[in-house]
């Protein structure tokens, strides 16, 4: 019986084709390394009738794909190019993954699409290892956003959520500017681990399609980083799936890190031992020891002494600056002189006993107090100078001489204030008192050198404060 049907020519031919299929397919399952299916999209709005042109060039396509998977991590292909039904298609591997784990990927991505989308035009499929992507519509070197994308999220939760949340988006930002490095056409794949508390790390994966260059691709990861508020605030681990880029981040090494990073360098091995020293002396200390006493010695010796000039550098600083806060009105620089010697002498005609009103701790006081009193303190300027100033910038500077010299110290301006006072007309000046030491004479009566009481009243008459009358000035 069994001989009658293998001797059938037509029955031998399909039972070796049969035992073909389930040989493949047998070696298919064993064989290859079954990826991790995550994700898939693919919306009915467009779909193809059976049997049609479009399910034919859908066909070829994806036979293509299968057989570029063991040359290349990344592959497009156009199919029925030039007919009224073309189609496009690539597959992208992870960066890290080597050319059998990519193979194995594509050939399950091919099988289980047309499995879970067999009538529609566009679909995309995710899996931990690659992606394949397929539509009617060409997007080939362009940010894509269709068919749509997805997020996964590890459900465990995070208890120093702040910084977690801090040191994820620092790190993937910094993944995603390396992977967006070079021009259309290179890989573009990135990853980037960094310290989290001690004893955990977080590793961050960014990768965008080859064929985008480096504006879109940054662009695309920025979208999906955009995502980590919505999807993983707070998790372990999340990954933002789009179709031409996607990123991930764990709290474990989920990608293979030699990738990236090149491997170190081979340790040398140790010289053979050589013959064991003699037993020093007794009371000899051997070289080891010195040095280690040396070692030891030593820094605390030069941090005792970085420790004595760090204090005595700081108690001549302290001193220093005590010292400048006592004397801070005092004039002690060349830089406060505001006419030189010339000037004085053509203003108080060559230091003239007849201008002189008193003497006193701030020197001779001049005219300046008696005009104010007066209301005449223009008649202080020199007759040469009468019409280069404006008046109220005269009276104003008298102004400001005469608060310098108040008995008061305390009503007399710092250095500070009288700087600002002559760079702001905006500023009210105070109106001033009697200076230091000044001697009050009648008309006509020589000094007598008597100081007067403390007293801020007297018999003279108050000047007209001419130099708060406001000028405009251009800013």
């Amino acid at each position: 019986m069994m001989l009658n049907f293998i001797k059938n020519s037509s029955t031998l031919f399909l039972l070796q084709l049969y035992l073909s299929f389930l040989f493949i397919s047998i070696g298919l399952s064993v064989g290859a390394n079954q990826p991790t299916y995550l994700y898939h999209i693919c919306p009915n709005t467009t779909t193809f009738t059976p049997n049609s042109t479009y399910q034919t060039n859908l066909n070829n396509l994806l036979s293509s794909l299968s057989s570029n998977a063991t040359t290349s991590e990344f592959h497009s292909v156009t199919a029925g190019k030039g007919s009224s039904s073309p189609i496009y298609g690539n597959f992208l591997c992870r960066g890290d993954v080597n050319a059998t784990v990519c193979r194995d990927c594509v050939t399950f991505a091919v099988k289980d699409i047309v499995k879970l989308c067999p009538v529609e035009k566009e679909t995309i499929i995710w899996y931990d290892e690659c992606q394949l992507h397929y539509s009617n519509k060409s997007f080939f070197g362009t940010l894509s956003n269709s068919p749509g994308g997805a997020y996964l999220v590890n459900t465990g939760d995070i208890t120093d959520l702040y910084e977690f949340n801090q040191l994820v988006n620092a790190t993937t930002e910094v993944a995603a500017i390396e992977a967006a490095k070079g021009v259309g056409g290179e890989k573009k794949y990135a990853t980037k681990d960094a310290n989290f508390n001690g004893f955990q790390r977080l590793y961050t994966l960014a990768q965008c399609t080859p064929d985008l260059n480096a504006s879109s691709c940054r662009t695309c990861l920025t979208m999906a980083l955009g995502e980590l508020p919505t999807c993983c605030s707070g998790k372990i681990g999340g990954r933002v799936l789009l179709p031409s880029c996607n990123f991930r981040y764990e709290l474990y090494p989920f990608y293979t890190q030699n990738a990236t990073t090149p491997p170190p360098a081979a340790t040398p091995l140790p010289p053979p031992p050589g013959p064991s020293p003699s037993p020093p002396p007794p009371g000899f200390i051997s070289s080891s020891k010195a040095r280690t006493i040396v070692v030891i010695v030593v820094p605390i010796v030069v941090a005792l002494l970085l420790f004595i000039l760090g204090f005595c550098f700081l108690t001549k600083r302290a001193k220093k600056k005590h010292t400048l806060a006592e004397g801070r009105d005092d004039i002690t620089t060349p830089d406060s002189l505001q006419f030189d010697l010339a000037t004085i002498e053509a203003a108080t005609n060559k230091f003239s006993a007849d201008y002189k009103l008193g003497e006193g701790g701030f020197g001779e006081v001049y005219k300046a107090w008696k005009l104010w009193k007066e209301g005449n303190p223009l008649k202080l300027l020199d007759p040469s100078l009468e019409h280069s100033y404006s008046d109220n910038e005269v009276v104003r500077c008298i102004n400001i001489g005469l608060l310098c010299v108040q008995e008061d110290p305390e009503e007399r301006p710092t250095l500070k204030t009288i700087v600002l006072m002559f760079n702001s007309c905006s500023i009210t000046l105070a109106a001033p008192n009697r200076p230091a030491f000044y001697n009050r004479t009648d008309a006509g009566m020589p000094s007598m050198g008597i100081k007067l009481d403390d007293s801020r009243s007297d018999d003279f008459p108050q000047s007209i404060n001419e130099a708060s009358i406001t000028d405009l000035y251009p800013r």
